[in-house]
């Protein structure tokens, strides 16, 4: 945007620009796929050479540089190394109100329903995934990655494209553990609900509880662990 290289990521090849329009939106920088214009993907002309998407933003929209916290060189890791101000973030989060309880017997089931749609990892046992569940526990998009948070990224731009973002309600299911840096993307999709087949952090129970988000971690093997937020689940 404006010239200017905004992130540079390890990803897996596929679903390009709903990464990047679900990266800006999971850093707050857009709050809908109005506020984004053009979306251009451009493959390397060779090996050496990194593949690129140009976005640009809706006329009218101005990227504010200022509120970048860090310098984006997006890894697999947590993400939040090297923010300023994590206070900010606890501050920048606005509850989330619970209009609707989930049974805890169909949340344990839902990673044996998601297992088949894991295309690559079944292929290959090494990506990320992270999946959107309505109200009802019905998958209605899922996405792979190296990383996870490429994953929830490409759930995040498939919302927006879809005109979903902000959502009304639902799961978001990720893989792996719970970082902070999931949480918050989790948040500011106003996705009530997250659950991890890995643990949380700490730091993620701490935003997840400012969010009046459940977070749920070890979903597999039909059992699970509520961290905040557990008046939406119902035994």
């Amino acid at each position: 945007m404006d010239g200017r290289t905004v992130s540079v990521t390890l990803r897996t090849p596929g679903h390009d620009a709903e990464l990047a329009l679900g990266f800006l939106a999971g850093e707050g920088l857009i709050a809908s796929r109005a506020q984004a214009g053009e979306v251009v993907t451009r493959s390397a002309a060779c090996g050496d050479q990194p593949d690129t998407v140009d976005l640009a933003l809706a006329p009218g929209v101005r990227m504010d540089w200022s509120r970048l916290e860090r310098h984006f060189a997006a890894t697999a890791a947590c993400g939040l190394c090297g923010r300023a101000h994590l206070e900010s973030l606890r501050a920048g989060l606005s509850p989330i109100p619970v209009t609707r309880r989930i049974e805890a017997e169909a949340l344990a089931a839902l990673p044996a329903r998601l297992r088949d749609a894991q295309l690559v990892f079944s292929a290959t046992g090494g990506l990320h995934a992270a999946a959107l569940c309505d109200a009802d526990l019905m998958p209605q998009v899922l996405r792979e990655d190296v990383g996870r948070h490429n994953a929830v990224d490409k759930v995040a731009g498939w919302m927006l494209e879809a005109e979903r973002y902000p959502a009304a309600g639902g799961v978001l299911w990720v893989s792996g553990r719970a970082g902070a840096e999931i949480v918050l993307k989790a948040a500011r999709a106003r996705i009530p609900v997250l659950a991890a087949v890995g643990a949380p952090s700490s730091l993620a129970i701490d935003l997840a509880d400012a969010a009046g988000m459940t977070l749920i971690g070890f979903l597999r093997e039909r059992r699970m662990n509520v961290y905040s937020g557990i008046d939406r689940v119902s035994a």
